[in-house]
């Protein structure tokens, strides 16, 4: 039987979570008393998430692992937290996530912190073929599909197959049909909380051949979420190259090199320092939402680094995927009942999500994001923090 909350170390995270909303951040050497919950908070009330949804318990879980500190929710396999150190050893919580489980199953809550697929990111009208037969993907982003539709994994209750203080691995079998995608497929994603950062990996196979792209869609901001802005932070990405789009954000097709354009961020660039460019890219985007086709390298690698000049935290992204989407916020607007109080606003966090490239089943140059019977999906990131 899986507590909700995790004991000793679930009694330092949310008396750090309570000194957070105080702004008088606890150290992160700092000894607290232990309890069997999560005391009720004005930061995070962990019975806050206690409920059922279509029959299935959903809860909050805690990870803690040196001075970092997680918080994890079941329902759409969401980071709700992410407590870790600055230069002067005060805990920062670093991304973006709302105060209790009513405000991410409310319609258009943004992913959250959520996994989203089965296909994360767009795919061009919701269509794609696969073995000579055509489907229909659910609609939610104009005329595209995004993040899986309206059933994508961010909406699900995953059960919870194991947790103990360090991690967590969440199942969900996603049925035949739901929203529209081809076979069963069977994934876990298990969240590993390091004492330098957080791993994400996933596995996942199919009964018959369909396509696959699952990220996490945390969303970051290295001042502290609720701080207003991200276009601070120092940003590096191992790319030359990414992938211009059309009016409604699909991929012409193309590969487009960034030199000499604002998506140029192979030396660490202020986000913000060309975010107003005249760029017809960036218009079309409202900033940065693009995808970047990283550098060939093989296994894991460093693909993404940004720093904070208020705090000294630094991110590094790693990743085994082809192609990171980097989002600057641009849709982000007045979003109320977050975690801290504070209302989130325009460009207050940026996402890097780990991924295939968007509505790369119409695309045959791109990377496939096939899966076939007998085959296994792996894929790892590591959000990797250091000062």
């Amino acid at each position: 039987m899986y507590k909700s909350i995790l004991t000793a170390t679930t009694a330092s995270l949310g008396i750090l979570l309570m000194a957070a909303c105080n702004n008088q951040p606890k150290k992160a050497n700092e000894n607290t008393q232990q309890t069997d919950s999560v005391p009720t908070t004005a930061y995070i009330d962990s019975s806050s998430f206690d409920s059922t949804i279509n029959g299935k318990p959903v809860k909050l879980y805690a990870l803690a692992n040196g001075p970092l500190h997680a918080a994890i929710t079941n329902f759409g396999a969401r980071v709700v937290s992410l407590q870790v150190p600055d230069t002067t050893g005060n805990l920062i919580d670093v991304v973006l996530g709302y105060r209790d489980l009513n405000a991410y199953t409310q319609k258009g809550d943004g992913f959250y912190g959520s996994i989203v697929g089965r296909f994360g990111n767009r795919i061009a009208k919701g269509k794609f073929s696969l073995g000579g037969k055509s489907y229909q993907l659910e609609i939610n982003d104009g005329v595209n599909t995004l993040h899986g539709g309206t059933s994508g994994y961010y909406s699900k209750v995953w059960d919870v197959k194991s947790a103990s203080d360090t991690t967590l691995a969440l199942h969900y079998l996603s049925v035949d049909g739901e929203g529209g995608y081809p076979g069963n497929l069977d994934i876990t994603a298990t969240y590993t909380l390091h004492k330098d950062g957080l791993e994400i990996n996933y596995l996942a196979t199919t009964d018959q051949a369909t396509i696959i792209n699952v990220t996490n869609h945390a969303y970051f901001n290295l001042n502290g979420e609720g701080d207003s802005t991200i276009l601070d932070h120092q940003l590096t990405i191992d790319a030359d190259e990414y992938t211009p789009v059309d009016s409604t954000l699909i991929p012409t097709g193309k590969i487009a090199s960034v030199a000499n354009t604002p998506f140029d961020f192979r030396k660490a660039t202020a986000i913000g320092a060309r975010i107003q460019d005249a760029n017809d890219q960036l218009k079309l985007g409202g900033g940065y939402d693009h995808n970047y086709v990283l550098n060939k390298k093989e296994g894991l690698r460093l693909a993404a680094t940004v720093q904070s000049p208020k705090t000294g935290i630094i991110l590094e992204t790693w990743t085994d995927q082809p192609g990171l989407q980097f989002y600057s916020g641009n849709f982000i607007k007045d979003i109320k009942n977050a975690k801290g109080g504070k209302v989130y606003g325009y460009r207050s966090a940026f996402c890097l999500e780990t991924q295939h490239f968007p509505d790369s089943p119409n695309h045959p140059g791109f990377p496939s994001t096939e899966l076939k019977p007998g085959q296994q999906y792996r894929s790892k990131t590591i959000y990797k923090f250091r000062k």
